[in-house]
């Protein structure tokens, strides 16, 4: 097991890319409202979603044959 494809972009697949992306977008913009002093109740559930849709892309990723995914045709 290749702890790399956890933490390392070259190694994500797009599950846990767009995640990542998301978890850092969801972050900006509560800065943005902690910033502006808006409360949103359920803001929260975007760490959520972003959190298991990372875990769900870490188990596909660690799942996959090594070559998978490399679609090059020759």
């Amino acid at each position: 097991m290749k702890l790399s494809k956890i933490y390392s972009f070259k190694e994500m697949n797009s599950y846990q890319y767009i995640a990542a992306v998301g978890l850092v977008m969801t972050l900006a913009a509560n800065i943005i409202l902690l910033y502006l002093q808006k409360d949103i109740q359920t803001f929260w559930a975007l760490y959520a979603c972003w959190t298991i849709l990372f875990i769900i892309g870490t188990i596909v990723n660690f799942n996959s044959k090594p070559d998978e995914d490399h679609h090059h045709y020759h």
